[in-house]
């Protein structure tokens, strides 16, 4: 497990609609978290409701690990609208806020009048003057094709107007799954957050690693051995273009864009021991970072571009590293635990999320960078490859669950945990994207 988290030597094109998708199945958190209730939005039209808007909603509200939306049965009534509403018998359940909406069928075919609303329970209640209980109020038209995308888009407005930071329910993964009994075993996919709308982007009898993304979500640099030998291609996912970025000799790998998306840091080997280069994407011009005869592997960017984080076993058992890119001064982050490695800054630059190893044991953890605290998040034995949502919530990883390899997250806080297994084969090696138009 070290050798293939800790070197990360980090095809055949192909873009289709996949038919399996991952599914998440919330293990811990749900009891710490603030009660609201997602009523179900009140069809207008004819037949049946094209989309469960509200059940997207409360099932992107409680994944966050912030809230906890009641059960339908248990609501006293299913309003639609704020108009008339009873604030105290919510407000006696305990109930914070209220999403409720309704959905009709626009003049154009095809197209969809949505309109909704988030309440705020407590004001409504205290009936305060010069406060409107309404947080927001607004009205779209969709098309059948976006009523998902819009299901994610509102959660993402009740996430921010509760909470005060930015939702990321609109934002996809990338990661790497495994079918041993296909003729190309090696797949890199694509979804959104929840599991849906799976994408195959392409495929190799050969390994791929490392998915990485670009800061404007276009774009995946990855590794690929479909020479057998190790290559970083970046790919872009709206025209299918791919371009070679790196073929040197030996280790080409651990690719990360930097927040302006004009470079790459990555991992060579050409000159003798792994070290960490950053690569001018447009002129393909290289500057080597570290010059060490331990291993340095693993790099990413700090927030504000000027420094890399690393893993070095430049003091023995790998730990991780920081490096200013201007000056070259070099100084060591990490000193709990066995080892530590796989290390990401959070948006905010105020922790370091990593893979920390106690008792034998492959744990994510977050490290405090003020003060050095170091938390451990997960329980289970073997996880790694830690990815942060762009909000800075939650964190997704590769995991074993029940003997195979699968995706999990867990929050920030460590409290909400959520199993994501594979429908078949294997996953592996997430990456969130950032924030999505």
């Amino acid at each position: 497990m070290l050798l293939r988290l800790f070197l990360s030597i980090s095809i055949i094109i192909f873009s289709a609609q996949a038919s399996a998708r991952l599914e998440i199945l919330i293990t811990e958190g749900v009891n710490s978290a603030r009660p609201v209730a997602v009523i179900p939005f009140k069809w207008l039209g004819e037949g049946k409701m094209p989309l469960n808007l509200s059940e997207i909603v409360a099932a992107d509200l409680q994944r966050s690990g912030q809230f906890s939306p009641i059960s339908i049965d248990k609501m006293p009534n299913t309003p639609s609208t704020s108009k008339n509403l009873n604030y105290d018998v919510w407000h006696k359940m305990g109930i914070e806020a209220l999403v409720m909406g309704e959905v009709s069928p626009a003049q154009e075919a095809g197209q969809y009048n949505i309109t909704y609303e988030l309440v705020d329970v407590v004001t409504g209640n205290a009936n305060v003057a010069d406060y409107s209980p309404v947080l927001e109020n607004r009205r779209s038209t969709v098309s059948q094709t976006q009523l998902r995308q819009f299901a994610h888009r509102i959660s993402d407005v009740v996430y921010e107007k509760l909470t005060g930071k930015k939702g990321a329910f609109l934002t996809r993964i990338a990661y790497i799954a495994v079918d041993r009994e296909s003729s190309h075993p090696y797949q890199l996919r694509i979804s959104d957050y929840d599991g849906y709308d799976e994408k195959l982007i392409l495929r190799s009898k050969q390994p791929i690693m490392s998915p990485t993304w670009s800061p404007d979500g276009r774009k995946l640099a990855y590794v690929s051995f479909e020479k057998r030998r190790s290559q970083i291609y970046i790919q872009d996912l709206y025209n299918q273009k791919r371009e070679l970025m790196t073929s040197f000799p030996k280790i080409n790998g651990s690719p990360s864009w930097s927040p302006d998306g004009q470079y790459l840091a990555l991992v060579l080997s050409k000159d003798g021991q792994p070290e960490i280069y950053t690569l001018n994407i447009e002129t393909k011009a290289l500057r080597r970072i570290t010059n060490d005869r331990a291993i340095d592997t693993e790099p990413a960017w700090t927030p504000d571009s000027k420094h890399l984080i690393f893993s070095s076993t430049r003091g023995g058992q790998p730990q991780i590293y920081q490096v200013d890119l201007t000056s070259g001064v070099t100084k060591r982050l990490t000193w709990e635990g066995d080892l530590n490695l796989g290390g990401t800054i959070t948006p905010d630059g105020a922790s370091l999320v990593l893979v920390s190893r106690h008792d034998g044991n492959y744990k994510i953890s977050a490290q405090d960078l003020n003060s050095g605290e170091l938390r451990t998040l997960t329980k289970t034995q073997l996880d790694e490859s830690p990815s942060v949502a762009p909000n800075g919530s939650m964190i997704i990883y590769s995991t074993v669950y029940k003997g195979k390899q699968g995706l999990a997250l867990v929050s920030m806080d460590g409290r909400f945990k959520a199993n994501i297994p594979a429908q078949s084969g294997e996953v592996k090696s997430p990456a969130w994207s950032p924030f999505l138009n």
